[in-house]
């Protein structure tokens, strides 16, 4: 059984071979054994901390293999990002040049640096161990997520958001980073991408351009990849533009890579999600697939099954073994989402 479940200390060794597996781009997993270490306590700590409203907390969970104990996959959540470290975006705006007495009117796209999403709850550190991309596994662990934000709402910004991996080569580099390389940074898009990953981003405000940049005079490759997604990303993109979220105009400020967004409230999985009873015992034959998750926090657990759920009626029966898997006993709830 595939179980997905809260990370804790023991998992430091998989989620360090993550990291390293994740490759370039993967800002929130730097190869950084005292961050990572970091990173889980700081996702222990949140899962027991009581929340009146959202902070700086981070849920980080890992998909287990419990016939082998592996961890083969992460899928994350954070609360309410840039309350305590800057996180910046670049803002697709319009400037309008208009000229009546030579008859001329022009419309010019800028980039602009801003902290727009601030207090916004984000969507990360979605990965997932390559012999298990099959059998909707990665759909599964991805919507997983939106049972916890449906069970859990008060512990998250209103606003959810996605940054979508931009454009870059099987080195690393990016196109669109290689200007502000060039003209602003000086350092390489790989070394920038993993300081921010560090937390690292004092040098954001020190050396990021403070004017509006005009997108028309990027170089002609630069321009291409605003707001494209890397060939691996676009599953991600597809399924989450499923769910409701948008691009509202927000790219990345190394690679261009698009930014989504999408209230809690009107997330498809989050709406369709619902709560049933439980019953243990033998199981009726079903086709179909749910997302199962207990309701718990500390001890949350999610996996997939197929389910016999009626309209009609508010509980549902489930096989002793899917019990033990979800931590349930007779009576307790569960959310259901059509896988």
């Amino acid at each position: 059984m595939l179980i997905i479940r809260p990370i804790r200390s023991s998992d430091f060794e998989a989620l360090y071979q993550i990291a390293e597996e994740s490759g370039h781009g993967f800002t929130s997993l730097p190869v950084n054994e005292e961050l990572l270490r970091n990173k889980i306590a700081r996702v222990e700590a949140s899962f027991l901390k009581e929340v009146d409203k959202p902070f700086d907390e981070g849920y980080l969970m890992v998909l287990e293999d419990t016939e082998t104990g592996e961890v083969v996959g992460t899928c994350g959540i954070e609360a309410a990002v840039g309350m305590e470290d800057a996180f910046y975006h670049y803002r697709l705006g319009t400037e309008v040049y208009h000229s009546e007495q030579i008859e001329v009117r022009n419309e010019v796209e800028t980039l602009t640096l801003c902290h727009d999403y601030t207090g916004a709850a984000e969507l990360c550190t979605l990965f997932l161990r390559g012999s298990y991309r099959k059998n909707s596994n990665g759909r599964m662990l991805s919507r997983s997520r939106f049972l916890f934000l449906a069970q859990h709402k008060e512990r998250f910004g209103e606003t959810v958001i996605a940054e979508m991996r931009g454009e870059s080569d099987k080195e690393g580099n990016s196109p669109f980073y290689d200007w502000l390389q060039k003209h602003f940074l000086g350092i390489d898009f790989v070394e920038a991408d993993y300081l921010s990953g560090l937390g690292q981003k004092a040098f954001m405000a020190e050396m990021m351009p403070k004017n509006a940049v005009y997108v028309c005079l990027l170089p002609e490759d630069a321009q291409k990849v605003i707001g494209e997604v890397h060939t691996n990303t676009r599953p991600a993109l597809n399924l989450l533009q499923a769910e409701g979220f948008r691009c509202r105009g927000y790219v990345d400020i190394f690679d261009g890579g698009p930014t989504v967004e999408c209230n809690i409230n009107d997330i498809r999985g989050v709406r369709e999600s619902c709560l049933l009873t439980v019953t243990i015992g033998e199981p009726p034959e079903s086709d179909t697939s749910y997302i199962i998750s207990n309701t718990q926090l500390a001890n949350y657990r999610a996996t997939s099954a197929k389910l016999l759920v009626s309209e009609e009626n508010d509980e549902v029966v489930i096989s002793p073994e899917l019990a033990t898997g979800l931590l349930l006993e007779q009576g307790d709830q569960i959310r259901i989402l059509a896988l």
